[in-house]
C-alpha cells in the first residue's frame, strides 16, 4: 500500500496563486511511475488537471496550460502543482493521483484537498 497526504488547498481570489504538495509514502518498497492531479468540481466528473512521469514529461488540460506547473521530485516521491492566476472556475477538490508499483502496480488516489477561487 502507498498512502498519500495533500497539502496546500484554500480560498484565494481570482487572479491569486496556490500551490498544492503531495506525499507518497508506504510501509515497503515501491517505486512511482507517474504522478498527477487531477479535481473535480461539484455535479461534475474528476477530470485530469496535470500529469508527470518519471521521466519528468508532462501534460496539461487545455484549461490550465500556461497557468499551471507541476512538477516531482523523484527522491522525495514527492509532486507539486503550482497554480497561477486562478479564475472562479478552478474552483474544485483536487485529487493527487500516483501510478505506483509495490508487489503489484496500481493507482492510487490522495484524500483531496478543496480549493475555492473567489471571483
Amino acid at each position: 500500500q502507498v498512502q498519500l497526504v495533500e497539502s496546500g488547498g484554500g480560498l484565494v481570489q481570482a487572479g491569486g496563486s496556490l500551490r498544492l504538495s503531495c506525499a507518497a509514502s508506504s510501509g515497503s518498497i515501491f517505486s512511482i511511475n507517474a504522478m498527477g492531479w487531477y479535481r473535480q468540481a461539484p455535479g461534475k466528473q474528476r477530470d485530469l488537471v496535470a500529469r508527470i512521469t518519471s521521466g519528468g514529461s508532462t501534460n496539461y488540460a487545455d484549461s490550465v496550460k500556461g497557468r499551471f506547473t507541476i512538477s516531482r521530485d523523484n527522491a522525495k516521491n514527492t509532486v507539486d502543482l503550482q497554480m497561477n492566476s486562478l479564475k472562479p472556475e478552478d474552483t474544485a477538490v483536487y485529487y493527487c493521483n500516483v501510478l505506483a508499483t509495490t508487489n503489484l502496480i496500481r493507482i492510487y488516489w490522495g484524500q483531496g484537498t478543496q480549493v475555492t477561487v473567489s471571483s
